[in-house]
């Protein structure tokens, strides 16, 4: 089960299923839907906001870094 405040496990499971993104140039409504449509995903999909996302896009950012 994946929620809001698991950015890192988000994190690795966008740099998984979307390797070939830059997380910077992905808007925030994109982003919102690619979290929300990640398999287990069982948070309220209103209980986000712009520094939740922000924090996601970071952590992804990281991730895909590392790769």
């Amino acid at each position: 089960m994946i929620g809001w405040r698991d950015t890192e496990d988000i994190a690795i499971a966008l740099s998984e299923r979307h390797p070939d993104l830059d997380p910077l140039a992905v808007r925030f409504t994109d982003l919102h839907r690619f979290v929300t449509e990640l398999p287990g995903f069982t948070d309220d999909p209103k209980a986000s906001n712009e520094k939740i996302l922000e924090a996601i896009q970071m952590a992804w950012l990281d991730e895909h870094r590392d790769r």
